[in-house]
């Protein structure tokens, strides 16, 4: 029984071995210079402006949280799109309910004026 899983077992601690041996590997042979430019923070090659704990707008989370759903719809129609043909007629259906409900969705969100970025 434990046989099936050794070659599973033997990949995890070879991977474990390796993440930490680059991690041990790099510390003890890296060069460690630290100047004022290497520690200051990082923000697309600009110095950075205000706190970063400001406050976003619930606009942006309503946004994203909008992208993730419409986009999540074409998840589900990669699949079926490859079983198009043995899905026949009732796929077909199924997928028009599917992007009805979306569109039906995407009206009320665009009525409500969500996704309008003020």
């Amino acid at each position: 029984m434990l046989d099936s899983y050794l070659p599973i077992i033997t990949l995890i601690v070879i991977a474990l071995c390796f993440s930490i041996g680059s991690v041990i590997f790099s510390r003890l042979i890296g060069e460690k210079k630290p100047t004022a430019i290497k520690l200051s923070p990082y923000e697309c090659g600009m110095p950075p402006v205000g706190s970063a704990r400001e406050r976003f707008s619930i606009k942006f989370y309503i946004i994203a949280m909008l992208f993730i759903v419409f986009d999540i719809e074409v998840v589900f129609m990669y699949p079926w799109a490859v079983m198009f043909k043995r899905l026949g007629l009732f796929g077909f259906v199924e997928m028009g309910v599917f992007i009805l409900i979306l569109l039906v969705g995407y009206a009320y969100v665009w009525k409500k004026g969500a996704l309008e970025w003020e």
